[in-house]
């Protein structure tokens, strides 16, 4: 086992350091029939600097045959990805959260040799959130979380293609658990700012969601599905594949991650005491029942609104401006999985 791809910043601390084994070469062996385990090292605010030691030991106890990378930034795992089915690889694991998970998962999408479907991937969970291992019973606990891989449990999921705008030019990304917009997106970015400086977890979350609340000013958002079309005061609008985000809320509580079709829901303007008293049934869905609430179900969605900052988060990480398009790759994501939570 050697490890690939070790350039590290100075955020990783010298004992962390100590632990890699250098290569000068990227590869000089086939990685067909071998598992790429891709690590990103600040995941959990750092705690995978203490803790790969560990699973690395769990994973070689288990018998996977693997080689690994770590992360040195943004956009790394994508890079990671390519060159490794360049060199033959085809199964993948995440050591990381959610955002590294969508990484590898746009790696899959961003070359065009080899169908997606063709890939299998599977997550350690080690960030904050674990939305998307939620949804499969996939928990934190790294030993159970190793022995999900192995049983080799496998569904194949829908993907998300998101359009938006940088700077007047149009992007996509790829998606695999939820799309926010609005109070969703703030909150976001709050939360991957707070990262930076070091916090993390539910306290800082609940901050940031709390903070969030006081600033985001809701307003006209004009919104179709399929040929529907709407103007709703939206306050927070999230288009779902999967049905967790924000560590554990369920904002899109009736999805279905394999029907071809995205759940959107909408939080129309509300109160701020209304919507303090509506959080905890965030997390078990009930807060759909509310009278202002609209969901809608369907394989393209378009987003426009003239709302000041209404960004966009996928899978947690925040993109850019709207307009907004989404559409739908029914059953092209091979994905490892514990138990099925719907």
């Amino acid at each position: 086992m050697r490890l690939l791809f070790y350039q590290f910043g100075s955020q990783v601390s010298a004992q962390f350091n100590d632990q890699v084994e250098t290569d000068n070469h990227h590869y000089t062996s086939s990685m067909k029939n071998k598992w790429f385990v891709i690590v990103n090292p600040n995941a959990g605010s750092g705690k995978i600097k203490r803790d790969w030691p560990l699973i690395k030991k769990l994973l070689n106890e288990a018998g996977f045959d693997f080689e690994y990378a770590f992360t040195t930034g943004p956009l790394h795992a994508i890079e990671l990805v390519v060159k490794t089915i360049e060199s033959g690889g085809r199964r993948f694991i995440v050591v990381g959260g959610d955002g590294t998970f969508n990484e590898v998962a746009n790696g899959f999408f961003s070359q065009r040799d080899i169908k997606p479907d063709e890939f299998t991937l599977a997550a350690i969970p080690v960030g904050t959130g674990n939305d998307w291992g939620r949804m499969y019973g996939i928990p934190a606990d790294y030993k159970h979380a190793i022995e999900i891989i192995k049983d080799g449990k496998i569904f194949i999921q829908d993907v998300g293609l998101a359009e938006y705008q940088v700077e007047n030019r149009r992007k996509q990304r790829y998606f695999v658990n939820i799309a926010g917009m609005g109070f969703d997106a703030l909150v976001a970015k709050k939360t991957n700012r707070k990262k930076k400086e070091g916090q993390s977890g539910a306290i800082s979350y609940f901050i940031n969601l709390l903070t969030s609340l006081l600033e985001f000013k809701p307003g006209q958002v004009h919104i179709e599905v399929d040929d529907e079309a709407w103007d709703l005061n939206t306050f927070s609008l999230t288009v779902g594949i999967c049905r967790y985000n924000g560590g554990g809320m369920k904002q899109s509580p009736l999805a279905i991650p394999d029907d071809g079709l995205f759940d959107l829901t909408v939080i129309k303007k509300i109160g701020f005491f209304t919507i303090a008293m509506q959080l905890k049934n965030l997390y078990d869905g009930s807060f759909i029942n509310h009278p202002k609430i609209f969901t809608a179900r369907g394989e393209k969605v378009s987003v426009s609104s003239n709302i000041p900052n209404f960004q966009l988060e996928v899978d947690g990480e925040g993109l850019g401006q709207g307009p907004y398009e989404f559409s739908i790759l029914p059953r092209v994501l091979r994905v490892v999985i514990g138990e099925k939570k719907f």
